[in-house]
């Protein structure tokens, strides 16, 4: 298996056309010269990202991972270019939040057969169409406790992110990000974290917005400012929203050989977790269904990036245009 399947299109708020001018969801307006350097720009990065992941030695991806990186900030310096989709960079996560006020892309690199590294940056919607961008630095590998401190984009949490759920509170924007991470060469990463921006308009991950006050097992350790679940490589596992129950469902994990601290062996039971949003928390639900079912009989809306990774493009194409008319 490899590691496209789990990177996902972007969401694109328009597409520009190369034969007239194009026009964005405000209304801004790219000439014809614009959308070309935009496009040649593009033509370039599709080949670093798709080396970033397909390319044999650790020594070629870091090399397309550096030009990619360079060649994507100076496309972004480009007036306007938050409304340039970006569409054909298959390997990259972009994702625009639901109001279109940022946009995030993510990317993972792999060192070896053991270790994953995350890439990321959020590109904010400026009223002038100029560049204002957070590089995300992954410090994932340097903590034992990844789930109980508030980040900046400093020292940001990697995850390649397939959604984002937008919610308010207190008149507050609360963006939940809903991202994977190949974790280590026996077992994947899930995470749901919570991204806000300060009065200083910086972004801020995670925060007091879990509560586990109905889960008795949960609800006096230690507190939680990000979710994750940790689970055998070769497990397919549930973790989405449904818009129908205002909640997110993931499956109730079990070791498959009783030995509950060794997170590789944990597999889905058919049970069913989930977090709803209730006063600007998201509350987890210790069991979602009074009996069992099998896999895929929960209701659940259809998925942009299905439980084993593959993107399905069309649903891509409906929220695109579904954010377009926000």
């Amino acid at each position: 298996m490899t590691l496209q399947k789990y990177f996902l299109i972007g969401l694109p708020l328009c597409l520009i056309s190369l034969g007239a001018c194009a026009q964005s969801a405000t209304g801004k307006r790219y000439s014809v010269q614009e959308s070309k350097q935009l496009e040649l720009q593009q033509d370039s990065l599709k080949i670093y990202a798709y080396n970033i992941v397909n390319a044999e030695e650790p020594s070629q991806r870091f090399r397309a991972d550096s030009f990619f990186i360079r060649i994507l900030v100076r496309s972004l310096k480009f007036p306007n270019s938050f409304y340039f989709p970006f569409d054909s960079l298959q390997t990259i996560s972009k994702l625009y939040a639901p109001d279109s006020s940022f946009r995030i892309f993510t990317w993972q690199i792999k060192k070896d057969a053991y270790v994953f590294l995350q890439r990321g940056a959020i590109q904010m919607r400026t009223t002038d169409g100029s560049l204002k961008l957070f590089p995300l630095h992954d410090v994932s590998m340097f903590t034992k406790k990844p789930y109980d401190s508030v980040r900046t984009a400093n020292n940001w949490i990697g995850a390649i992110y397939y959604r984002i759920i937008q919610k308010t509170f207190n008149g507050k924007n609360i963006y939940t990000l809903l991202g994977y991470d190949d974790f280590t060469i026996n077992s994947n990463k899930k995470w749901m974290d919570v991204l806000t921006f300060n009065d200083a308009g910086q972004p801020v991950f995670g925060g007091p917005y879990f509560s586990f006050k109905n889960d008795s097992a949960k609800a006096n350790k230690v507190p939680v400012l990000r979710f994750y679940l940790e689970y055998k490589k070769e497990a397919t596992t549930t973790f989405n929203y449904d818009s129908s129950m205002n909640m997110i469902v993931y499956d109730h994990l079990i070791s498959e050989t009783d030995e509950p601290n060794r997170r590789e062996t944990f597999v889905p039971d058919g049970d069913y977790e989930g977090f709803v949003w209730q006063n600007g928390q998201w509350l987890h639900v210790p069991k979602v269904f009074n009996s069992t079912l099998e896999e895929g009989q929960f209701p659940t809306e259809k998925k942009i990036l299905s439980d084993d990774g593959a993107v399905n493009e069309e649903l891509l194409k409906q929220q695109s245009d579904k954010n377009r008319k926000k």
